[in-house]
């Protein structure tokens, strides 16, 4: 994983993380790791983030471990990441912008076809903090 792929990482997770409303230390707690293990994926400082804590942060921020695997550049098997995320990790040049533009176009052919597709990311199975006893 190149310096961008990572930093791309970093951002899905600590945006997820905040949008849920969890702090790093519970994130951590609850994942079994190191707060600092947790800040510095987020940072983008990891070249290659161990897939078992990945998929455990997945987990717990309610993410699709296939579109975490795919930007960190590892493959799940028998599963494939969302158009996004996908996206994202073959092309990691293509502008955010690029992306959502092709989005718009992607759903212009399935409004075309009269073809409709679930794409958004799931939320959080239940949340992190409950039994985890982190502070804020």
């Amino acid at each position: 994983m190149n310096r961008e792929q990572s930093k791309a990482l970093g951002g899905i997770l600590r945006g997820k993380r905040q949008a849920l409303g969890y702090s790093t230390y519970q994130l951590a707690e609850a994942a079994g790791v190191q707060q600092s293990t947790v800040v510095r994926i987020e940072r983008g400082e990891f070249a290659a983030p161990r897939p078992d804590k990945l998929a455990r942060f997945a987990d717990l921020l309610g993410l699709s471990l296939a579109d975490v695997f795919a930007v960190a550049g590892y493959l799940v098997p028998g599963e494939l990441p969302h158009f996004e995320a996908y996206l994202a990790a073959k092309y990691p040049c293509l502008p955010v912008v690029a992306i959502a533009e092709l989005r718009h176009r992607f759903d212009e052919i399935l409004a075309h076809h009269d073809l409709s597709i679930e794409y958004r990311l799931p939320l959080a199975k239940e949340p992190i903090g409950e039994n985890s006893g982190g502070a804020a």
